[in-house]
C-alpha cells in the first residue's frame, strides 16, 4: 500500500507528466481544445502506457541491454496500433478529430521514458500501478488544460462529448458562457502554452505553500562528554 501511495503521488503531483516532467508537450499543446478531446488522446495513452509497462517488465530478463530501447518501441507500436483500430472502429468521431496524434503517442517521451526508467527494472505489479498514476496524471493534465481553453475559447464544457461516449452523451454540453464569436488565442497552440505555463507557476506556488507548513526538524547537537582520567 505505501508503494502504491508513493507511486499515486508520483504520478498525479510530484512527478507529473506534464507539468513536472513537461514530457509529451506536443499532443498537450495541440489536443487540448475541448475537453472531449483531451479525455480521448489522454485515455489513449493511459492504455498504452499501462500496456507497455506490463508487458516490458514480464520480458525485461530476456531482452539484451544492446538492443532494448527498439524492443520497448516496437511493444509501444504495437499497442498503439491496438489503441488505433479500436478507436476507428468504436469512436470514429473522435478518431478523425485526434487525427495524426494518436500513432504519434509511439514516440511519447512519457511512455518510452517510464519503459526505460522504471519497467525494465521491477516487477509486473509496481509496473502496471507506475504506468496507470503517469497515464491518469497526464490524463488528468490533459483534461484541467482542455477545460480552461474550452471555456475560454468557445464558452461551453464537454462539447461533442457524444464523439467519445456515445449519441447519449449529447446531452453533456454545458454552455457557461455566451459567445458571438470564439476566443481565437485560447483555442489555438500559443495560448495553451501559455495556459500550461499558468498551471506550472499554480502547482509551483502551492508546494511552497505546503512546504512552509511542514514542521522544521530541529538540528540535534550531539555533546561529547570528556572525562579526565586521573
Amino acid at each position: 500500500m505505501s508503494q502504491n501511495k508513493e507511486l499515486m503521488k508520483n504520478g498525479l503531483w510530484n512527478n507529473n507528466p506534464a507539468l513536472v516532467q513537461l514530457l509529451g508537450l506536443c499532443p498537450l499543446l495541440a489536443v487540448s481544445a475541448t475537453v472531449t478531446n483531451a479525455l480521448g488522446l489522454g485515455l489513449a495513452t493511459l492504455l498504452v502506457l499501462v500496456g507497455s509497462n506490463l508487458i516490458v517488465s514480464l520480458v525485461r530478463q530476456w531482452v539484451p541491454k544492446e538492443v532494448r530501447i527498439p524492443i520497448f518501441v516496437m511493444i509501444i507500436a504495437s499497442l498503439v496500433t491496438c489503441v488505433q483500430l479500436l478507436m476507428n472502429a468504436y469512436a470514429f468521431g473522435l478518431y478523425q478529430s485526434l487525427g495524426i496524434f494518436i500513432p504519434l503517442i509511439v514516440t511519447n517521451c512519457i511512455i518510452i521514458g517510464r519503459a526505460e526508467a522504471f519497467a525494465s527494472k521491477n516487477t509486473p505489479l509496481p509496473s502496471v500501478l507506475d504506468g496507470f498514476w503517469m497515464g491518469m496524471g497526464m490524463t488528468a493534465s490533459l483534461v484541467v488544460l482542455g477545460a480552461i481553453r474550452e471555456i475560454l475559447g468557445n464558452g461551453t464544457l464537454f462539447d461533442g462529448a457524444d464523439r467519445l461516449l456515445g449519441d447519449w452523451a449529447a446531452g453533456m454540453r454545458i454552455e457557461v458562457f455566451h459567445f458571438d464569436s470564439a476566443f481565437l488565442l485560447a483555442m489555438l497552440p500559443p495560448g495553451a502554452f501559455l495556459t500550461v505555463g499558468f498551471l506550472i507557476a499554480a502547482k509551483n506556488v502551492l508546494d511552497e505553500r505546503q512546504a512552509k507548513k511542514q514542521p522544521k526538524e530541529k538540528a540535534v547537537i550531539e555533546r561529547v562528554r570528556i572525562t579526565s582520567a586521573d
